[in-house]
C-alpha cells in the first residue's frame, strides 16, 4: 500500500460510505477474475466501494478480503455482516 490510513480518515470514510450501495458482488463461485476485474473499475472509478460477500464463512471473508486488498493495493475500511468497504486512492482525480 503506498499510504496508511490515520483512524480519523478511516472514521470518516466510513462516515462517507454509510449510504453506498454495494457495487460488486462475491457470489458463490467465490472471487473470480471477473470479480477482480469489477473491483478493480468500481476503485478507479469511485475510490470508496462497498462489496458484498455472499456464502462465506467468517475465514474465507478474511482472506477474500486481504486477498482484494493486497492484489489492488486497496484499504479495508470496514466490515459489517457480509459487507465490505474497501478504498483506493485515484491520483487522477
Amino acid at each position: 500500500m503506498t499510504k496508511t490510513l490515520d483512524s480519523a480518515q478511516k472514521r470518516r470514510l466510513r462516515a462517507a460510505a454509510h449510504n453506498l450501495k454495494p457495487v460488486v458482488m462475491v457470489g458463490s463461485q467465490g472471487y473470480t477474475e471477473a470479480v477482480g476485474k469489477a473491483i478493480d473499475e468500481a476503485l478507479t472509478t469511485h475510490e470508496l466501494i462497498k462489496v458484498r460477500l455472499r456464502g462465506m464463512d467468517t475465514d474465507d471473508k478474511k482472506s477474500t478480503i486481504a486477498a482484494i486488498c493486497d492484489q489492488f493495493d486497496a484499504h479495508h475500511i470496514a466490515s459489517i455482516g457480509g459487507i465490505v468497504v474497501l478504498y483506493r486512492e485515484n491520483p487522477e482525480q
